[in-house]
């Protein structure tokens, strides 16, 4: 086979990406990943541990990380974005748009660049719960481990504070936007996912009450290279949170947001219940959900974090957030089900257990696919050689992402085999 017939690549760097390169190369295949951010790993870098096993989720990005970097068959472009696809299985054309990083090969991470910098920005790695310099590195793990300028926010060289801090000349302002032709045997989707907007759920108080937080921005809290270096602390105040609320189906199972499930909610919201309960012996925990779903396996989970006396289940639809202005406490008005009748109970934090968006919904691939009313890929809508993977196709959880993409790496080998 020509090199070209032997390369796969890979749009999306995240955790199913990194697993459907490395799987394929180690099986004697070229790969070539393109991720849109600056750093590979995805959401899964953004957690504090995965369920159920609670481990933390850097153990298997550094194996994975070790492996790229150990393998001579696995190159990778960040700040990349697909512009045009054209050709067909065996043959495909594709045009990369490579956005500057302005920091070159001969940065060794030494963090001069981001004390110079005088600019500060919403840290969108931490969800705006910080905020970070415009010259920065996402966590103490991020790979490459190599620091960013970000485009929109430096003022580059009417400011130019970073070049003259930078002692390795590995910063260069006159950087510009690269396009970048590849020729590939097969191609694997692997974008990965978004959190639905809470702003748009004006009755449970997204984005309005400042200790109503998302699921996401909770694993930051609860993270040790997050905002609060893991102390569990609510926005408004940095108090310590001992009483806290979750809510679940926070857009999904609406017609009027998300209609389908998003899978991953219930158990999040389980596991991040174990955060507090670990951290802060005495705190409590009330769930308010419409059906707990952990499917297959995790069911024991639940049945562990339900048996915690400090944890308490209720069956009931949150139909008002308000804010507690004298105290920044949070308010809930919820229809318990079981009791039949409305309660009201006030909560030091409430965590919304937002739903999950297939990235596709808002920036779709460009070449001919069909997607579904909610922007998931119709697998039996792709050309030959090309493969959706992971929450592209549905809400799954990592496990299951790392499953699919095992598969999708058969499939593309299978592909370009076909092509010979």
């Amino acid at each position: 086979m020509s090199e070209q017939q032997k390369t796969v690549l890979v749009v999306g760097g995240g955790f199913s990406g990194l697993t459907a390169a490395v799987e394929t190369a180690e099986a004697g295949f070229n790969v070539v990943i393109i991720e849109k951010t600056p750093f590979l790993g995805g959401r899964v870098t953004q957690l504090n541990k995965y369920f159920p096993k609670l481990c933390p989720p850097n153990c298997g990005l550094e194996i994975n990380f070790k492996r790229i970097k150990n393998s001579g068959d696995i190159s990778f472009y960040t700040l990349a974005e697909v512009e045009k696809i054209s050709g067909q299985e065996g043959n495909y054309d594709v045009t990369i748009k490579q956005n500057p990083r302005f920091v070159n090969d001969k940065c060794v991470g030494c963090n001069a660049c981001n004390e110079a910098c005088p600019v500060e920005m919403p840290n969108e790695f931490n969800f705006g719960l910080d905020k970070t310099k415009a010259a920065y590195i996402t966590h103490n793990q991020a790979f490459p481990f190599k620091y960013v300028l970000d485009s929109k926010n430096c003022k580059g060289k009417s400011c130019a504070k970073c070049v003259e801090a930078c002692k390795y000349d590995a910063i260069n302002l006159d950087m510009k936007p690269e396009a970048v032709n590849l020729k590939v045997g097969a191609i694997v989707f692997a974008t990965g996912w978004d959190l639905y907007d809470v702003t748009k759920l004006d009755l449970l108080g997204g984005g309005k009450i400042k200790n109503v937080i998302t699921n996401m921005q909770m694993e930051r809290l609860a993270s040790p290279n997050g905002p609060t270096s893991g102390k569990i602390l609510r926005p408004s105040d940095n108090k310590e949170v001992n009483n806290i609320a979750f809510v679940q189906c926070a857009g999904s199972r609406d017609e009027n947001h998300l209609p389908y499930c998003s899978y991953i909610c219930c158990m999040a919201s389980l596991k991040q219940a174990t955060y507090l309960r670990e951290q802060y012996p005495d705190s409590k925990v009330q769930i308010f959900y419409i059906d707990i779903r952990t499917p297959g396996r995790y069911e024991q989970f639940y049945w562990k974090v339900k048996e915690d006396p400090n944890v308490t289940l209720t069956k009931g639809k949150v139909a008002k957030v308000e804010e507690d202005p004298a105290t920044g406490d949070v308010l809930l008005t919820v229809e318990d089900v079981l009791l039949g009748k409305k309660i009201t109970a006030k909560f030091d934090m409430v965590v919304l257990a937002a739903g999950m968006v297939p990235s596709t919904r808002t920036s779709k691939i460009p070449t001919d696919i069909s997607y579904t009313n909610d922007g998931f890929v119709v697998p039996a809508s792709l050309k030959k050689g090309m493969f959706a993977v992971g929450t592209l196709k549905s809400p799954v959880d990592v496990s299951r992402s790392v499953q699919d993409a095992t598969g999708v790496a058969i499939k593309s080998i299978q592909s370009v085999r076909r092509s010979i």
